[in-house]
């Protein structure tokens, strides 16, 4: 032990501190260092076990996507209300750039501020789309290559 703290030393480090065998402890207690540290390694270890897990970030939102035309969308809701984009985005707390962005396209909206637009113009902007399937490109299954896109281009 060098200071307090417990080390792995070489021999040669190991003179500057104290011996920490199973009856060398601080706290007087006779507990060996490989039991105390066990659960605290143990424990670390399986933290970082879950969170080098790979997730597949598509199945969070549960096969549900933003519709393709949704800028057409929101500006024919929006105009149907018969306001114009600035008093759209006093009336959302958004900023007229932001619902002029949107409704260009050039702005994906998140979650929060699509569920917002859904509630303000009482329109659905998401759709359920199925699971996509895995294209074949030709007589051997290895999936779908950039050759196939190749050929697919010259037909």
């Amino acid at each position: 032990m060098v200071e307090g703290t417990m080390l792995n030393l070489c021999p040669g480090c190991s003179r500057f501190g104290d011996s920490c065998g199973p009856s060398n402890r601080m706290d007087g207690s006779n507990v060996s260092s490989n039991d105390s540290y066990s659960s605290v390694i143990d424990d670390r270890l399986q933290k970082r076990q879950r969170r080098m897990q790979t997730r597949d970030i598509y199945s969070a939102n549960g096969g549900v996507e933003l519709i393709q035309d949704y800028g057409n969308a929101i500006r024919k809701a929006r105009e149907k209300k018969g306001l114009t984009a600035e008093e759209f985005a006093q009336s959302i707390n958004e900023k007229k750039g932001t619902i002029t962005k949107i409704e260009s396209q050039t702005l994906v909206p998140d979650d929060k501020l699509i569920s917002k637009l859904e509630k303000a113009l009482g329109i659905k902007l998401k759709e359920a789309v199925k699971e996509g399937g895995v294209v074949s490109g030709g007589s051997k299954s290895q999936g779908m290559t950039l050759g196939n896109f190749i050929r697919e281009e010259k037909k």
